[in-house]
């Protein structure tokens, strides 16, 4: 059985191959820029043309459920949908990118990062996979995210931009929490 740092590989090899521009996020970011944990998807922000979907698609073969009409659907809603390698039950969250500012930002910030020993890869900035594990914490409350962010404090806290991140948790609405883990970090 393919390990979910296999599948995540091909997954990239695959948009790399079809010149679709993409970014990491959620966990697979977090863990980079952070502490390990566990984790068995990976989110994708992914610039998908519809013109570039039926062959996306195709791309990953029977040993994956990829559904064309369903990536059809979050490029017109601006939505998401999923791929799932069927043997291991890993899976990929793809996330159409917005076109709100800060995922515009987010995005013009995404930074080639070594993925493994074989391939590197675009990632979401720390500063962008904070902010965005603030947003889901103020969504569903999982304390998940808060950890992933006091991970990546531990580990990156002492290069990133927090100008960068106090302008946007004030506009996103989230900059009391970001304050509070921030706060925790500087102790």
């Amino acid at each position: 059985m393919k390990s979910e740092k296999k599948i995540f590989s091909e997954v990239i090899g695959i948009l790399e191959k079809l010149n679709i521009p993409y970014m990491i996020g959620g966990s697979v970011a977090s863990i980079y820029y952070g502490e390990p944990r566990m984790t068995l998807d990976m989110d994708v922000v992914i610039q998908l043309k519809p013109e570039q979907a039926k062959k996306f698609s195709a791309s990953f073969g029977d040993e994956y459920y990829a559904d064309l009409e369903q990536m059809l659907n979050a490029i017109d809603v601006q939505g998401h949908f999923n791929i799932i390698q069927s043997e291991a039950g890993v899976k990929v969250d793809f996330y159409v990118l917005k076109n709100d500012a800060f995922s515009q930002s987010g995005f013009t910030r995404k930074k080639k990062e070594s993925f493994s020993e074989e391939r590197s890869a675009y990632f979401a900035s720390p500063e962008d996979t904070i902010l965005k594990k603030l947003e889901w914490h103020k969504m569903g409350g999982s304390q998940k995210h808060l950890e992933d962010i006091r991970g990546m404090l531990k580990v990156s806290g002492d290069v990133l931009d927090k100008k960068y991140i106090d302008k946007w948790s004030l506009k996103l609405g989230v900059n009391d929490v970001w304050k509070k883990l921030f706060g925790e970090f500087n102790q």
